[in-house]
């Protein structure tokens, strides 16, 4: 058995400059730290249709809409325990898988593992039982051959029981690489002659408005696929509250900011704590340059409350294991930074090695170690883990499913093997150009 380790802030600047390497080392830091309408429902079964499609989105005020591939718009709201009938179609001139993040326990649906990608205009249903409620993800994994960039587009699965906010709002962070004539360099490929655009919810500048005390629930997505980001609220504080779709130990973010690898998301709770017409600024950090990207602005309606709320208690868990014994841990190597033993998406065939099986039920830790010369970022399906000490002697509270590894760097990590089936690895270095990459493992 193990202790839980106590978590640190990390350190910002008040003018939020931060280089690269800052920005991954407060990565460590923060970890150390602390819809398409449903067609028909019946006894908790919702039939939900997803197409992976081509569709535009306007970047630059006075320029073209650039081409996208997505999933829709807006987000896909349902309630914990539900089961969902997925019908997934794939209308993009490329075979595409669908890759929901964060979702355990789901074999049947694991794209690549379970599921082989569509061709361009076939059709696919299978089954997502929603075990977790929390912030989670879904996009199209593409096989070789895309054009054009392809938007995440978010899941929330909200709890049984009433979490007290006056407002849930999801802000999906997005990176571009644009062209002089508007189009979009795709993941993977060379971003040369290119500038790099970011959005919130596919607005370059986005405006968030409540009255006086009022308590926001945000949701904040790291949607760029291969960018780590950090953004900030200033002058106000920022209560983290789920990390990567679990509840985690309550703790304020150090100067109102958070560190988001690519694909992982962070539950805040603010409170619009101030006099009416003030407002706060919005600042997202690339490991350059930190800009302006919007603003909390207090409204001039009456306030909702006389005074904000007090510190909020910790969200309702979901039944994770209280406990995880590293004694009895089957324990794994899993080398990153380098494409030995790893696929590309197109090239992975299902009777590939694993990298590695564990028995179900017993505990599982990984030594990840990149091999590479820049920070590579890992995500493991299936199940969440916990981030280990430097020594072995204990684990951070709270569970994660993504995790950025710096180059030379090796992080344990640990989980219960909970759910018989075949789940995917997926790892990608911190660089637009850079492939991403697969492995999968087995639970028996």
């Amino acid at each position: 058995m193990v202790r839980i380790g106590r978590m640190a802030s990390p350190e910002f600047s008040p003018e939020f400059s931060l280089t690269r390497r800052d920005l991954m080392a407060a990565l460590g830091a923060a970890a150390l730290c602390p819809a398409l309408p449903a067609a028909g429902s019946a006894q908790g079964r919702t039939a939900v249709a997803l197409q992976a499609k081509t569709d535009h989105i306007r970047l630059r005020p006075d320029g073209p809409a650039t081409e996208v591939w997505s999933l829709g718009s807006g987000d896909l709201r349902f309630r914990r325990g539900e089961v969902l009938d997925v019908t997934f179609g794939n209308e993009l001139p490329v075979a595409a898988a669908l890759d929901c993040r964060g979702l355990d326990g789901v074999p049947a649906a694991e794209p690549l593992a379970s599921r082989a990608p569509l061709a361009a205009g076939a059709k696919d249903t299978f089954q997502l039982p929603l075990r977790h409620a929390g912030t989670f993800l879904c996009e199209p994994l593409l096989g070789n051959g895309g054009t054009a960039p392809a938007r995440p587009r978010p899941l929330i699965v909200t709890g049984t029981s009433p979490v007290a906010v006056d407002r849930d709002e999801v802000l999906l962070i997005e990176e571009w690489r644009l062209r002089g004539d508007g189009s979009a360099i795709p993941p993977g490929d060379d971003p040369k002659d290119s500038s790099a655009i970011q959005t919130i919810n596919g607005k370059t500048s986005y405006d968030i408005s409540a009255p006086a005390n009022a308590r926001l629930r945000l949701r904040f997505i790291n949607g760029s696929q291969r960018s780590v980001l950090a953004v900030k609220l200033e002058n106000l504080e920022v209560r983290v509250m789920a990390i990567d779709g679990q509840p985690a130990e309550p703790f304020s973010a150090r100067n109102g900011a958070l560190v988001l690898a690519p694909g992982s998301r962070t539950d805040v709770f603010v409170d619009a704590a101030g006099t009416p017409g003030t407002s706060f600024p919005i600042l997202l950090h690339d490991g350059k340059q930190a800009r302006p990207v919007g603003r909390l602005a207090i409204s001039n309606d009456p306030p909702l409350r006389p005074a904000p709320f007090p510190p909020a208690p910790p969200l309702p868990g979901n039944d994770m294991p209280d406990q995880l014994d590293l004694r009895s841990a089957a324990r794994f190597d899993l080398a990153l930074g380098t494409p030995t033993e790893w696929f590309r998406p197109a090239d992975f065939k299902p009777s590939a090695a694993p990298a590695f099986q564990a028995k179900a039920g017993r505990p599982v830790v990984l030594a990840l170690t990149n091999r590479g010369a820049i920070a590579s970022v890992i995500h493991l399906h299936g199940h969440h883990f916990r981030l280990l000490d430097r020594l072995d002697d204990g684990w951070k509270p709270f569970w994660l499913d993504t995790l950025a590894v710096e180059p030379g760097q090796t992080q344990r990590i640990a989980f219960l093997a909970e759910y018989p089936g075949r789940y995917l690895i997926e790892q990608v270095a911190t660089d637009w150009a850079a492939p991403r990459l697969v492995r999968w493992y087995s639970v028996q």
